[in-house]
């Protein structure tokens, strides 16, 4: 092996909170690869699984060069949940074995391919050392999500949620304000509510809807199709979705898309998070960034 670096191929993209996690790419692209309001892999690469040889070797490259001491793990690109359930155990298993002090495993999974597995594959993928999955919920509207094109329903991102909390792994949910417009503001958030209450997820991270070039959803607005909510608007739907919250979940607003950043734990923070949130509301508009296009 002649390995000069990490190898990778097309955006790389994680979460913030895997800001410090070696980064490991097990697949290229995103299977599903539709969503209006995506604009990741529009232009590819087209989604493929790279081998576990090369994986490993990636993986080793990565303790020779950096040592032992690796804490955590993040395997982009977009749905590595849905590699074979053989090949993520191999994965993680080896991941651990050069890392022994290694505390945290991630992966982004959508709901569609989570849904696919059973228990025991996701039981058997937590024993391997995988932690959390971060699932792109976005809205427990079926009417939005077949409008963005999100490729899932409100009952599979239910089923899939549920899985992943029975088999022992932490689930991150992803909820962006402002996702159904203001046509479907209203229901966007009460049924993301209902959703999310069943899920009881670990954690809930908010983002803001902002439009992006190249998705088809920018023609959309363009258009008149779809309305952007403004910045008190958004902060609206931000109140509704923590106030009718049922859940044992921490709420994350860890993005630069969001005009406020609140965070806590639900239900003891909740009061804390709503007078912030209607802190926020009363400013003036002036207070808050302009609605742009975003570049990435």
């Amino acid at each position: 092996m002649n390995l000069t670096g990490l190898r990778y191929e097309g955006p790389i993209y994680r979460p913030p909170s895997e800001a410090n996690s070696l980064l490991v790419q097990a697949t290229i692209g995103c299977p599903h690869n539709k969503c209006t309001f995506c604009m990741v892999y529009k232009n590819g690469p087209k989604f493929r699984i790279r081998p576990v040889k090369e994986i490993k070797e990636d993986l080793l490259w990565a303790k020779e060069n950096y040592g032992m001491n690796v804490k955590t793990v993040f395997f982009p690109s977009g749905n590595t949940i849905v590699m074979k359930t053989n090949d993520l155990v191999e994965i993680f298993n080896y991941t651990k074995e050069l890392f022994p002090q290694v505390k945290r495993i991630t992966v982004y999974g959508s709901a569609q391919y989570i849904a696919k597995k059973s228990l025991n594959d996701l039981k058997r993928i937590s024993a391997a050392g995988l932690s959390r999955i971060h699932v792109g919920l976005e809205s427990g509207d079926d009417i939005t999500l077949e409008r963005v094109k999100k490729g899932s329903t409100a009952s599979i991102q239910i089923k899939a949620g549920k899985l992943v909390r029975k088999a022992g792994i932490e689930l991150s949910e992803y909820v962006v304000m402002g996702l159904g417009g203001k046509e479907r503001s209203k229901q966007h958030i009460k049924e993301t509510i209902r959703v999310l209450n069943q899920i009881n997820p670990d954690m809930i991270r908010i983002r803001t809807f902002l439009p992006k070039i190249n998705t088809p959803i920018l023609e959309e607005i363009k258009s008149g199709k779809f309305k952007i909510l403004s910045a008190h608007e958004i902060i609206k739907e931000t109140y509704d979705l923590v106030n009718g919250l049922e859940v044992t979940s921490m709420i994350y607003s860890d993005h630069y898309t969001n005009y406020i950043q609140i965070n806590g734990k639900l239900p003891e923070e909740k009061d804390i998070m709503l007078s912030e949130i209607k802190q926020a509301f009363n400013r003036d508009v002036s207070c808050f960034r302009d609605v742009y296009i975003g570049t990435q």
